[in-house]
């Protein structure tokens, strides 16, 4: 298959240095066929005389070189070439990661890892230069508002002091959509067309200047309220004269529109959150006037725009963002000439959007909105010849007489657009009083939550794990639980996700691998079997990034005197998606420690086999979900096939969790899955219980028959 890119493509000179000639015809073939201009350097020295002597657009920068590596000559191109001029995409193997670090310090925009995966290449390349053609537009639009700007006059005034009078220059009034006769001649006309919020600032300032010892120049940022109702952002300077006493008796000055500037994101072009505060604080303003005016607010997070931006790049997350925006724009009512209303799209933050709809009869109007947004985002979005999906959540408040601020609007908006996430994404959310409930038991379960540890209301079940072709009990898996002195006992499924938000989790993870070390010592000597009981610990993403983390863990082993082999961290393939690299050494310094890994829930997340033979594990848990349904689901039954047989060709023990029937066990047994845990062997216990679980299956005639 030819590989093709845009017509821009053609146009783009691109230079491949690489000292291997092979390399260098086969990269430079592919990206002709693509529609680039391509020329080729063998050395640091071809490549430098390349890009001094002729257009080059971007080069690709092999690090391994003779002479002078790539390093050295991305730092001669540096020393004239900024990277929005010369884009560099590094081209390195993956046992060069350290090059690559040191090349991204240096000033590299990019790299690509060896063997070259064609199709990421080119989009990385496209990226980058697409980056550089907006650029150099925006420079270019730039010069030309500046030139713009100076033909342009601002709003004049000048207040004489003496007489109280001030004149408004024609443009002045005509920047904010007044007639000449419209605006009076006092400053009090000025005053109270600034925005509430901003009057008393304003009139300080004022005051300010006019104070024996003032200031000689003034310069105010404040809103100002437009003909249409809404406000605008400005800058009003004077120049302060003062009398032969020092008196100020002149301010001759002007107000500048810098509404584009500071209430407007400078990506999407749609409002930020300055705008969007504003607007809103105006509609509860008309609230309080008429209590049959209506209006609602949208929170809207787009569904897995990480993924999108760590995958494809920032530039074409920027881009997404760029298109998400224009469409939410097209979909909202835009104020026709002489109406005073209109419907505002703002972005927050990263990729969360809010939107004010004004003027609506009813609940059920942004319902209709938010169904029209869901609908045109499931459209596929073209960005850089890619299709695209960007699902989004949605959180809707409507205003209502109880709401006293903005603020507790955008945070009912909200609290409703993370139900709309936890209910499945990619749908909408009204809030009501129940979810109001809702956060408030969170809160209280927070504060709860808190004095848990403190208390002694922690404590750990532990649920069996069997070998399968024996039946022989192995060890325990350690499962937290709460027993709250109101609410009983609470299952992790209600907390661990509040104790990760808070951070509580990192306290109450270290609690957890003491306590079920203690025990296990304990039972070890209660039940002296070979080989010796082992436990198995969950671990948090936030835990695994706890600095410190793995010095804990050994000062543990060594405070419970627990054989480091008998301990299995179990860690979720999450924690594999984060910072790789820093992973791997954590993960190596737990195995020069003598522990155990496992990989938790495996065949849920998004483990790259790339990466995972790598990874120093020694164990790897296939999730429940697919044992529950093996022998019912075909698909689930070659899913659990394909993870054996991944994890014997890693050399890796098997554990299947959830096993709750004999079937179950034997066919996995079947597929070389060692070992097992779930209700067909045993719940999860209490300490008590599973004391006397290992006296019926460890009594002295297993514990003789075992050694």
């Amino acid at each position: 298959m030819i590989e093709q890119t845009t017509d821009r493509a053609a146009m783009a000179n691109l230079l491949v240095v690489d000292d291997e000639e092979s390399n260098r015809d086969m990269l430079s073939r592919r990206l002709e066929r693509a529609g680039y201009r391509v020329r080729t350097a063998a050395s640091a020295m071809e490549a430098l005389e390349a890009i001094q002597t002729s257009q080059v657009d971007l080069v690709l920068l092999d690090v391994m070189m003779p002479e002078m590596n790539g390093l050295d000559l991305l730092r001669l191109c540096r020393s004239t070439y900024s990277s929005a001029q010369l884009p560099v995409i590094m081209v390195s193997a993956l046992s060069e990661g350290h090059h690559v670090v040191e090349a991204l310090n240096v000033g590299a925009n990019d790299f690509v890892a060896k063997p070259l995966d064609f199709p990421v290449a080119l989009a990385r390349i496209q990226s980058h230069l697409h980056r550089k053609r907006t650029e150099q537009a925006l420079r270019e639009s730039e010069q030309n508002y500046t030139l713009a700007a100076l033909g342009a006059n601002d709003g004049l005034w000048d207040w004489d002091l003496q007489s109280g009078r001030v004149n408004y220059s024609p443009r002045w009034k005509a920047m904010f959509g007044y007639e000449e006769s419209e605006i009076g001649d006092r400053i009090h006309d000025w005053l109270r067309l600034v925005a509430s919020a901003d009057r008393d600032s304003v009139q300080a300032a004022l005051d300010r200047a006019c104070a024996d010892g003032g200031p000689p120049e003034l310069m105010i940022e404040h809103r100002i309220r437009h003909k249409d109702g809404y406000h605008r952002w400005a800058v009003s300077r004077a120049v302060v004269m003062r009398d032969a006493l020092g008196d100020a008796a002149r301010f001759s000055g002007s107000i500048s529109d810098v509404t584009r500037s500071r209430a407007y994101d400078p990506l999407t072009g749609v409002g930020n959150r300055v705008l969007f505060m504003d607007r809103l604080e105006q509609a509860f303003q008309k609230l309080q006037l008429d209590r049959r005016y209506g209006f609602a607010v949208m929170i809207l997070d787009l569904d897995s725009f990480k993924v999108v931006n760590d995958s494809l790049g920032h530039a074409l997350g920027d881009l997404l963002l760029i298109e998400v925006a224009r469409r939410l724009q097209s979909l909202v009512r835009c104020a026709p000439s002489g109406q005073t209303w209109t419907d505002l799209v703002a972005r927050m933050s990263g990729d969360e959007f809010a939107i004010v709809l004004e003027s609506i009869e009813r609940p059920g109007d942004a319902e209709i909105v938010a169904d029209r947004i869901l609908k045109e985002l499931f459209k596929p979005l073209l960005i850089e010849s890619r299709e695209i999906y960007a699902s989004a959540s949605i959180g809707i408040a409507v205003s209502r007489s109880e709401y006293r601020s903005p603020e507790e609007m955008i945070r009912d908006a909200d609290t409703a657009m993370h139900r709309a996430q936890t209910l499945g994404r990619s749908r909408f959310v009204i809030f009501d009083d129940q979810m109001h409930e809702q956060v408030v038991e969170r809160l209280e379960l927070e504060n709860d939550l808190r004095r848990a540890l403190d208390q002694d209301q922690l404590a750990l079940a532990y649920q069996p794990r069997v070998e399968l072709k024996s039946g022989r009990l192995i060890g325990f898996e350690a499962l937290l639980r709460w027993n709250h002195p109101i609410r009983g006992m609470i299952m992790p499924g209600r907390f661990i996700s509040l104790a990760e938000e808070t951070g509580l989790i990192v306290p109450i993870g270290f609690w957890v691998l003491r306590e079920a070390c203690k025990d296990l010592v304990r039972w070890q000597k209660q039940f002296p079997v070979d080989p010796p009981l082992d436990v198995g610990v969950n671990v948090s993403l936030c835990q695994f990034r706890d600095e410190g983390f793995v010095d804990r863990v050994g000062a543990i082993i060594k405070e419970s005197g627990i054989s480091p082999s008998n301990l299995h961290l179990e860690i979720t393939e999450s924690v594999l998606m984060d910072s790789f690299e820093s992973t791997l050494t954590s993960l190596n310094r737990l195995r020069e420690l003598g522990v155990g890994l496992k990989i938790d829930d495996f065949g849920t997340g998004y483990s790259s086999l790339n990466y995972l033979h790598r990874l120093p594990f020694t164990a790897l848990k296939i999730d429940r979900s697919f044992i529950i349904e093996m022998n019912r689901d075909p698909t689930c039954m070659g899913v659990v096939e394909t993870i054996a047989s991944v994890a014997r060709g890693l050399q890796m023990e098997i554990i299947a969790e959830g096993v709750e029937t004999l079937e179950q066990a034997e066919s996995l047994r079947s597929l070389g899955c060692q070992y097992g845990q779930g209700y067909y062997f045993a719940r999860p216990m209490m300490p008590d219980a599973a004391e006397a679980y290992m006296a019926k299956m460890l009594g002295p005639e297993q514990a003789v028959k075992s050694m």
